[in-house]
């Protein structure tokens, strides 16, 4: 199965995410099929805390991949 999910990166205390497009049997940080965005939640001032390709999402959700609790309360937010 298809998952819109997180993808961590970032240093220690200081974390950064990748939105990707992944086989839910793949690790978190390994390999995926496509990144559609990312979030930030450690912004500051002028940064970017969210980035979504609302398109390519809607086109993985049309194609039956389903979206992690997670993802799916950060793009409500936004």
């Amino acid at each position: 199965m298809v998952v819109v999910r997180l993808a961590r990166g970032g240093s220690k205390k200081r974390p950064f995410y990748k939105l990707v497009v992944a086989d839910r049997r793949v690790a978190a940080t390994g390999r995926f099929i496509e990144q559609v965005g990312f979030y930030n939640p450690s912004a500051r001032g002028n940064e970017e805390t969210l980035r979504v390709d609302q398109a390519r999402v809607d086109h993985w959700v049309a194609q039956g991949a389903q979206m992690s609790d997670r993802v799916k309360s950060i793009l409500k937010k936004a």
